[in-house]
């Protein structure tokens, strides 16, 4: 794996420059029988192999994880705090649209002391979740979140073409990680019991940062259906859960399962795989696309309006799921510029349905980058992009069948093709 190092406050912060990087580990117990459990990062259904209990994972913001250390109760553990950003950035210009992945962990606290990233730490170390009965010192986050990832995009846009247009996160995965440290007349990594300091300063007082006791908690959210009681079914990281029982959906709202509407497409073939699609109506404000007409215009198409065009409603139709960049662009574009009009079923499909990874918030980011995505000429776009505004208005999943080739996933109605290893290594992401 390729590791790049940013200076400033990039220095030593590890940025992933592949495509797909490698997830977290993570040590836990089922919460209602007691046995061990390895989860990767993006987990959420959790399915007890010993008491057949399936349950969903909920957070109140994001998750904290902390890195294990051996025991020694002599030892006064300090538990020192790090931001982790993994998803997509895109920046769009007057050359096009520039993309990169990245995964980044750095200080949330100013401490020239400690370590400025956890380096690879959390890909290779099984962790853990941080709660509350979690033993030692907790110091508290100094440097929010939205600080640090704006600081670092704008050190990384440096390198983009200008004017910067517009920047969107897609795929965004937030998470603190907290990594255990100890003091004598040095400053020890717990984990090696190794000094990663020279002789203390005299001046240096732990004291003077504020300390953080978790009182953080997990929920555990059964997966049964809420209105049947039947069990909720999905892959393991899906963020929507379908109950076959009553034909419903499921998305997790706040501190619980909300019904989410939701179609498919019609198909009978044996070999088909469903991917979940964000089918997004939005208001315009600088721009006229309302309808399928307006869009031809817009996107400079070589066809000509036909009579009732102006009365098929124009939608943005987003990937649900995390791919690398430059395919969840393509993706979103060319499905956004067929506007698929058969006629939709509000079924769950019997056949096998990928994943929904890519939450709505996260799609309704990527509509101004897909318009800038098909808007034509290029010139426009300079004149009037930065004061083009998008309001999402209404969503729903739409599940769309591919047929599976032997090296990719085909979509022969609207010309999309998908490689079966690039959808394999985006679990990663």
């Amino acid at each position: 794996m390729k590791i790049c190092l940013i200076p400033s406050i990039a220095t030593n912060v590890e940025i992933n420059c592949k495509e797909s990087t490698i997830n977290f580990l993570i040590e836990h117990q089922c919460p209602q029988c007691g046995a061990p459990a390895i989860l990767e990062e993006t987990d959420r259904l959790f399915a007890c192999q010993y008491c057949r209990v399936n349950s969903y994972l909920m957070t109140d913001d994001f998750f904290r994880y902390l890195l294990p250390h051996p025991p020694d109760e002599n030892k006064n553990i300090v538990y020192f705090p790090y931001w982790r950003f993994k998803g997509m950035l895109f920046f769009c210009g007057p050359s096009g649209i520039q993309n990169r992945f990245v995964d980044v962990s750095h200080q949330a606290i100013d401490a020239s002391i400690f370590p400025i990233s956890v380096g690879v730490r959390s890909q290779a170390m099984k962790l853990r979740f941080a709660t509350a009965e979690m033993v030692g010192r907790f110091l508290k986050p100094q440097q929010s979140f939205d600080k640090f990832l704006s600081t670092f995009q704008e050190r990384f846009g440096k390198s983009m073409p200008k004017p910067i247009l517009h920047q969107s996160n897609i795929g965004e995965t937030l998470s603190l990680i907290y990594s255990p440290f100890y003091l004598t007349d040095k400053l020890y990594d717990a984990i090696l019991n190794k000094p990663v300091s020279a002789k203390l300063p005299e001046n240096f007082n732990l004291d003077e940062f504020s300390g953080d006791r978790p009182h953080w908690h997990i929920r555990f959210v059964s997966a049964l259906c809420p209105n049947c009681g039947w069990n909720l079914e999905g892959e393991r990281d899906t963020l929507v859960l379908g109950c076959k029982n009553c034909n419903s959906a499921w998305y997790p709202v706040g501190k619980r399962l909300k019904q989410l509407k939701f179609a498919k497409f019609p198909n009978t073939g044996d070999r088909t795989i469903y991917l979940p699609f964000w089918r997004i109506k939005a208001e315009f404000s600088g721009i006229n696309l309302e309808s399928y007409a307006d869009l031809i215009a817009v996107a400079n198409l070589p066809r000509v309006v036909q009579n009732g065009w102006e009365d098929i409603p124009f939608r943005f139709w987003i990937p649900a799921f995390k791919v690398r960049p430059k395919v969840f662009l393509h993706l979103a574009t060319q499905t956004t510029l067929s506007q698929p009009r058969q006629k939709l079923v509000s079924e769950l499909p019997q056949a096998r349905i990928y994943a929904t990874t890519l939450p709505i918030n996260e799609a309704v980011e990527c509509l101004k980058l897909t318009l800038a995505g098909f808007m034509k000429p290029r010139k426009t776009i300079m004149e009037r992009f930065c004061d083009i505004k998008i309001d999402a208005k209404s969503f729903s999943l739409v599940f769309m069948p591919f047929n599976e080739g032997h090296h990719e996933f085909i979509q022969p109605d609207f010309q999309l093709t998908i490689n079966k290893n690039v959808l394999a290594l985006s679990k990663n992401l």
